[in-house]
């Protein structure tokens, strides 16, 4: 962020991103050495605090980034969101993964050197099963979607064939973000194209193919492909005919982290439960309207995948429909993708 020019820096959204780094630097600089249990849980409520003030960072970096379009070139400003997003997605994978295995130490039920029954090892989860993860979020989108609908519109099915039994291991809240914001948008799509059809519309279809290192996912639907002046603008934070739009979306976005987890919280807090799971890393932007398009769920998701040595790509035919291919490295078999080192430690 200091190698950017003054004037982008000192916008209100990006000073406010920079001091909350500031501050975190700061209070993890005074942490003394961990020499007990109790030294433990004092760094753990060091760390969950910072998780939770730095859900303001993706939607206030955004907003930041389309504000200051004019003053600095798109690309410029593309690599450094997603320079930044890399970053972030690092730490707080290192904070949830050592706030996951303290949990799972402090638990009653945990007996050291012994098999662990929930298949996980602090946030990854060991047995992700595609069909599942597929289902889920899929059921999760249509929800939403059934809910926004002010018309007894019949909402799309979604059919998933293929290596039904593919499992590998991997951060279940990041393989939920992508293939949930994939699925959303077929469904809008697809709702969009169909409305006032008398018949029912197309269903989405998914396939899922295992090979020794990798999954691949396609995600086809038949909701009309994506308008050709938007092509150039898909993978970009900063760009596009629709800047101003998304600008004012953001703002009703205050705290985003990017995990449906953070949803299955927000449900929680609205039914009064205080045995909720921790803030963990997209709930809000997870679960907002249909209609509130914030144009970052494609690049955001692009992040995501690459991070891990994966890859998203889409094939639009206008006219016709889009077919999405997320490629999954099965995680062990590959380092992740934080561009360099040196330009992470720069942000």
């Amino acid at each position: 962020m200091q190698k950017l020019p003054y004037v982008v820096v000192t916008n209100p959204r990006l000073s406010l991103v920079y001091e909350l780094y500031y501050k975190a630097f700061e209070s993890f600089r005074r942490v003394p050495e961990i020499r007990s249990l109790e030294d433990n849980d004092a760094y753990c409520k060091i760390i969950s605090a910072n998780l939770r003030e730095h859900l303001a960072v993706i939607p206030n970096v955004t907003m930041g980034v389309v504000e200051c379009q004019g003053l600095v070139a798109p690309d410029v400003m593309d690599r450094f969101i997603n320079t930044m997003l890399r970053a972030r997605i690092s730490r707080r994978v290192i904070a949830e993964q050592h706030l996951a295995l303290t949990e799972t130490f402090n638990s009653p039920w945990h007996f050291p050197q012994a098999r662990s029954e929930a298949d996980f090892v602090g946030e990854v989860f060991l047995k992700c099963k595609a069909k599942d993860i597929i289902q889920q979020c899929g059921k999760m989108a249509q929800d939403l979607v059934r809910e926004a609908s002010a018309t007894s519109q019949t909402i799309p099915e979604i059919n998933v064939r293929g290596h039904l039994d593919a499992t590998f291991p991997y951060i279940l809240s990041h393989l939920e973000y992508i293939i949930g914001e994939l699925l959303r948008n077929s469904l809008q799509a697809l709702m969009e194209r169909n409305l006032g059809s008398a018949g029912p519309p197309p269903p989405i279809e998914v396939l899922v193919c295992e090979a020794p290192q990798h999954v691949i996912i396609r995600i086809s639907d038949q909701g009309g492909g994506i308008p050709r002046d938007l092509l150039p603008y898909l993978w970009s934070f900063s760009k596009g005919p629709r800047s101003e739009s998304r600008l004012q979306n953001l703002k009703q976005v205050p705290t985003m982290s990017a995990t449906t987890q953070e949803l299955q919280n927000s449900l929680l807090e609205q039914k009064g439960d205080k045995d909720r799971p921790r803030d963990s890393s997209l709930g809000s932007l997870t679960s907002r309207p249909p209609q509130l398009r914030l144009g970052m769920g494609l690049p955001m998701s692009k992040v995501f995948a690459e991070y891990w040595a994966g890859s998203l790509e889409l094939h639009s035919l206008e006219g016709y429909g889009v077919d999405a291919f997320l490629q999954i490295s099965k995680l062990g078999n590959q380092n992740e993708r934080v561009t360099t080192r040196a330009s992470i430690d720069a942000v």
